[in-house]
Formats: structure tokens, C-alpha cells, sequence
């Protein structure tokens, strides 16, 4: 009995034996016009496993990729694509630069450090005023999320006069709003009927 085992190794065995025995066939077709209808053939075959993205522009570029990874980069046909190198592909991704910067409380995130930044810019008091209100609303939701016991008001005072280096001050007689603990919950979506509703059910005897 013939075994996968026993055969040659797939290049993308997503695609099947079937799939690259078509190939293999088609790169020993010497005519190039009836090469290039082989290889059209095979990428209409190819698309039709993934029905629901073969008319994406970008996956039939992926498409005549992969038939070049199948030949091993050595099928002579005119793509519409420019076909990559086995060179290309074998490069390393370039590395990707982290941010360095710390941020001081991780528990409120790098936003509302910029958001504090812009408030210590604004010039408008009311403007200034609003945009505190704001943050410290959002940085008593935050702290909830680690701390369900609460957190008080003055506390996120604290921190965002902390986070500024001192340069804001809380407007006077500011009031945060009350967080509870139905605010984290996740809102159940499941219909609940009245007594009148329920007895369209009711089979009547």
C-alpha cells in the first residue's frame, strides 16, 4: 500500500496531493500558453477551497504565492502578480521597537498619562476643569476593575495631581460618580416573558 509517509513532503499541505500532483503536472506542459492556463486552472481550483475569499484582491495575490512556494520557485508562467523569491521569503522580519517608556500606574494605562498631559496644556479653566472631571471618571472606573472594595474620590485626586508632577489642581467641590458592582457585570440578553406572554403558549384544554 502507498503511504503518505512514503511519498514526497508537501510544500502546503493545506492544499491537498491532488492540488500539487495539477501542479507538478503542469510545470512539465512545454507550451507556455498552455502552461499559463494550467497554472489559471489550478488558482481557480485553489480559490474554490476558501469560496468565501477567492474574490479578495489580496488573496489571489496569496493565491499565486502559494502556487509559486508549490513549484519551488522554478514555474516559468506570466503571472499578474510579481512572483517572490525564495530569497525573499527566507528573510527575517525586522524587529519591532517597543516602547520603552514606564508608566507610573500601570493600573490606569498610557492614555490617561496623555490625557493628563493635555489637560496640564489647556489654557480655557473650564476646558481644563471638564477634561480633569473626565479622567478622574475614567480612572475611578479603572481602579475598580482591580479593586471591587471601591476607591475614594480623593484618592484619584491624589493620583492624577501625582501623575501631572503637580502642575493640575482639582477643581473645587468635584464629585465622581458612584461605581457598583452591576457596572462589571455582563448584561444577561436572555428575554424574560410577562404572565400575559406566556399563556399564547399555554395550550388551552
Amino acid at each position: 500500500m502507498d503511504y503518505n509517509s512514503n511519498r514526497v513532503k508537501l510544500l502546503l499541505p493545506e492544499y491537498g496531493r491532488n492540488v500539487q500532483m495539477m501542479v507538478d503536472f503542469a510545470m512539465k506542459i512545454e507550451d507556455r500558453d498552455e502552461r499559463n492556463k494550467a497554472a489559471k486552472t489550478i488558482i481557480s481550483i485553489m480559490g474554490n477551497m476558501y469560496p468565501h475569499l477567492r474574490d479578495v484582491s489580496d488573496f489571489r495575490h496569496k493565491l499565486w504565492d502559494h502556487l509559486a512556494i508549490m513549484t519551488d520557485f522554478h514555474f516559468d508562467i506570466d503571472s499578474p502578480y510579481e512572483l517572490p523569491t525564495k530569497e525573499k521569503l527566507a528573510e527575517k522580519p525586522e524587529v519591532l521597537p517597543y516602547n520603552s517608556h514606564r508608566i507610573r500606574f500601570r493600573h490606569y494605562g498610557k492614555i490617561i498619562e496623555s490625557m493628563v498631559q493635555k489637560a496640564i496644556e489647556l489654557e480655557d479653566e473650564k476646558e481644563q476643569s471638564a477634561l480633569i472631571s473626565m479622567i478622574a471618571n475614567h480612572m475611578k472606573k479603572s481602579y475598580s476593575n482591580w479593586n471591587k472594595d471601591g476607591v475614594a474620590d480623593q484618592k484619584i485626586f491624589k493620583d492624577i495631581v501625582d501623575i501631572s508632577g503637580g502642575k493640575l489642581t482639582i477643581p473645587q467641590n468635584l464629585r465622581l460618580r458612584e461605581i457598583h458592582n452591576k457596572d462589571f457585570q455582563p448584561k444577561n440578553k436572555k428575554k424574560t416573558f410577562h404572565k400575559s406572554e406566556n399563556r399564547k403558549f399555554v395550550k388551552k384544554k
